[in-house]
């Protein structure tokens, strides 16, 4: 039976399971407007999704059929997955920050074999060793890169555009740009009063940028000179191309500085005080930023540093797929040191080493 939370003032949460993956479920929230039901994400694209999202839309007495629009808080799967059928389904508008919707253009027209090449090649350059290198070449040959999540996602026919206010009669919701996890991110500011008079500005739909247990991945951005880097979690962009973590930093305050009266994230399950979670979450990058400095005492490929680094649990228990995204969120680290002059690449080194400065 679906899972169906009501939050208030015209606001639900329904439970869309993620199979096979430790988070679980992703909250996808229902808005009421005067035009009609509005969603705020659609979930994971697998019929048990699917029959998870419209048992819960059943649950409050409408179908897919019913809704007018999705705004979709960024492009990964657990989040964008559903989006299409959803759309084929009730005619719904599909809308998302114009730098993600990039990214899911780029991701349907790449050549999936190229793009896992591309994986290959940056991670050998990052250090990693051939036994980890040995299932992605036999996957490239075998073509298994096809079953992958993402590859052929909605393209979003409308854009959201930070600041303004979003077109939902009768309610006045507002995107605020918050980068870092995924470069087109947006959170969600319901600029109302809160339905239980609680203290603050508002309600804050944070999709995975504020969650209240879990520190959201900080990967690297795609290089957008690299036409083979097309994927929901891309490596080892050069140097130049960003600062994903500095991003997310930046997004962190601004979120604290708005100080939303209740935060409903993707994630796990609503929560008050955005202030203290915020400050919770750049302690734990400033701690992550200061024990990378103390490794870099000694020079270090990103693999090195990746297998060094501290993780929620040994690296010898971190899967293989896992263990790209370690390394691509190491790199974004790395990259901030190298951006606040702190580290560098040592010259002529193969693969490239680093060392604090």
């Amino acid at each position: 039976m679906a899972q169906v939370t009501e939050h208030g003032g015209g606001v639900w949460s329904i439970e869309v399971p993620i199979p096979d993956n430790p988070l679980g479920h992703t909250l996808v929230h229902v808005i009421e407007t005067d035009s009609g039901p509005v969603l705020i994400d659609t979930g994971w694209d697998d019929p048990t999704s699917w029959d998870a999202l419209t048992g819960g839309l059943a649950a409050l007495s409408l179908s897919v059929a019913d809704i007018h629009g999705v705004l979709i808080t960024h492009h990964h799967p657990d989040h964008h997955g559903l989006s299409g059928q959803v759309r084929e389904a009730s005619g719904a508008w599909l809308a998302m920050h114009a730098a993600d919707t990039e990214i899911v253009k780029r991701t349907r027209s790449a050549e999936p074999a190229v793009w896992l090449e591309y994986l290959t090649r940056k991670l050998a350059a990052a250090g990693a060793p051939d036994e980890h290198l040995a299932p992605l070449r036999r996957a490239r040959a075998a073509g298994r890169i096809r079953t992958l999540p993402g590859l052929r996602a909605a393209i979003p026919d409308r854009e959201i555009v930070p600041g303004d206010l979003l077109p939902l009669p009768g309610r006045r919701l507002r995107a605020i740009w918050t980068p870092g996890h995924t470069p087109g991110h947006v959170c969600l500011h319901l600029d109302e009063e809160h339905p239980a008079n609680r203290p603050g500005n508002g309600r804050l739909f944070s999709g995975d940028h504020l969650l209240p247990g879990i520190t959201p991945h900080i990967g690297l951005y795609e290089d957008r000179d690299d036409t083979t880097a097309a994927d929901p979690h891309p490596l080892s962009a050069p140097f130049e191309q960003g600062d994903p973590l500095g991003d997310y930093l930046d997004s962190l305050e601004r979120i604290g500085r708005l100080a939303p009266a209740e935060v409903l994230p993707a994630h796990q399950y609503a929560f008050t005080d955005a202030a203290s979670r915020v400050r919770e979450l750049l302690a734990h990058h400033e701690d992550r930023l200061r024990d990378l400095l103390t490794l870099l005492a000694q020079p270090q490929t990103l693999w090195q540093i990746a297998e060094r680094m501290e993780w929620n649990r040994p690296w010898e228990q971190i899967p293989h797929g896992s263990r790209n995204i370690a390394v691509s969120e190491a790199e974004a680290h790395l990259r901030r040191l190298v951006k606040l002059g702190q580290a560098e690449a040592l010259t002529g080194s193969d693969p490239v080493t680093y060392m604090a400065v």
